[in-house]
């Protein structure tokens, strides 16, 4: 990677499309802008209106570019939900070399090796994650560029998607005029952000809580196992509390950021609020204890689907703690009630960067991460840099987006 790189990240949610800037220098990470924008089109996690999201993501990437003066015309999108799947594949190739090195030649003809399997016509290769290399038997190696061997073998974990919510989500950021680098799992984006080298080793859930669903990725011996989607919640808080205070939805959401409170117990009964009632014009006062109460019993629900869908899948007794993070974590006493509900060791990843601390920017600022460590950004070649300094600047005619996807893990290691 160069000395100075631009990479832009946009998190397509159900309420927000978040455009995150990062400038890579010299290996270190600047959040250099921010841009959001409420989402329409979105339900649930799933584009449901083109015309909406386009819009959404259009004003999304003005936000930021009116903050840091630069014209973004290249992005890495996160990509989520339930038509994710994850599967294992090998692959193994000879050496080329006559003096028997391995070169990045032969680690990218090793990846494209493991990317050789059956697939129904409906489904795509996302992401291919190298687990690990073996070099003439020798298991356990992350990196064999400049060892020495005749045989060179690596066990990756291959996420596909269904090619309809692929097509979707490329022809909403494509119509926004913005060119894709490229498509990555939200899920192994936050990884990179949120969880340590050891809580990836162990066994550790990582539950995103966003507007529309929670997504789970459990990872265990040091990359993803498994991952799935609930289709549930923050917006199903909101609604209960629209629904029991009997008042509009976009009011509802004001009053749970401003007075939520996760835990009924220790919420406070002289903190008082008033809301104006639907279909009259009369105001009527609750207490935080009022809308604690019918939080509470909905995060009880989140937590308890989290836990026996981590079961479903087979992990029940393999792990050791569970990493919160997406916007609906933020809610006051979320960590403690997680910590009830789960019974184990429970924590919130925030990001550790100035203008975005906040778990709502933990997908957004881990695509940052991962491409940054994963996929070494060139001065030549397919990737270009994300974005010019230099208002006006025009991205030159690039490949196919399904092209490049089919070819861009070349770059991995």
């Amino acid at each position: 990677m160069s000395s100075n790189d631009i990479i832009v990240s946009l998190d397509i949610g159900t309420s927000k499309v978040r455009v995150i800037i990062g400038e890579v220098n010299n290996g270190a990470i600047n959040i250099i802008g921010v841009g959001s924008a409420d989402s329409e089109g979105i339900r649930k996690g799933a584009i449901v209106d083109i015309d909406q999201t386009v819009h959404s993501i259009r004003s999304a990437v003005e936000h930021a570019e009116r903050m840091v003066d630069i014209q973004i015309s290249d992005v890495y999108v996160g990509i989520q939900g339930n038509h994710i799947s994850l599967q294992t594949n090998h692959g193994v190739v000879a050496v080329s070399n006559e003096d028997r090195e391995i070169t990045e030649e032969d680690i990218e003809r090793v990846l494209q090796a493991a990317k050789v399997v059956a697939l129904p016509p409906e489904r795509e290769i996302i992401n291919l994650v190298p687990k690990q290399f073996l070099v003439d038997g020798l298991e356990g190696i992350s990196d064999p560029r400049g060892m020495i061997g005749v045989r060179l073998e690596v066990e990756a974990t291959i996420v596909t998607g269904a090619k309809t919510a692929l097509h979707n989500l490329i022809r909403c950021v494509e119509k926004a005029g913005l060119h894709i680098s490229g498509v990555i799992l939200m899920s192994l984006a936050s990884g990179v952000m949120s969880l340590t080298k050891d809580e990836k080793a162990i066994g550790t859930v990582l539950v995103d809580i966003g507007a529309g669903s929670t997504t789970l990725a459990i990872f265990e011996q040091g990359g993803i196992a498994a991952t799935s989607t609930l289709p549930i919640g923050g917006e199903y808080v909101t609604n209960d509390i629209s629904y029991g205070l009997r008042t509009q939805t976009e009011q509802a959401e004001k009053i749970k950021l401003k007075y939520g409170c996760a835990l009924a117990s220790d919420a406070a009964e002289d903190l008082r609020f008033k809301v104006m009632r639907m279909g009259s014009n009369v105001e009527k006062e609750f207490s935080q204890v009022d809308l604690a109460s019918i939080i509470e019993p909905r995060m009880q629900e989140i937590f308890y689907m989290v836990r026996q869908e981590v079961k479903r899948l087979g992990f029940g007794d393999k792990i050791n703690g569970y990493v919160l993070t997406g916007g609906s974590v933020s809610l006051a006493d979320t960590l403690t009630l997680a910590q009830q509900e789960l019974e184990s060791s429970v924590r919130i990843a925030v990001p550790d960067y100035i203008g975005v601390r906040d778990p709502a920017f933990s997908s957004g600022v881990g695509i940052i991460q991962y491409v940054s460590k994963y996929m070494a950004i060139r001065s030549s070649g397919a990737a270009k840099k994300q974005a010019s300094r230099k208002p006006g600047a025009v991205a030159a005619p690039k490949p196919g987006m399904i092209e490049r996807i089919k070819n861009m893990f070349s770059e991995f290691i």
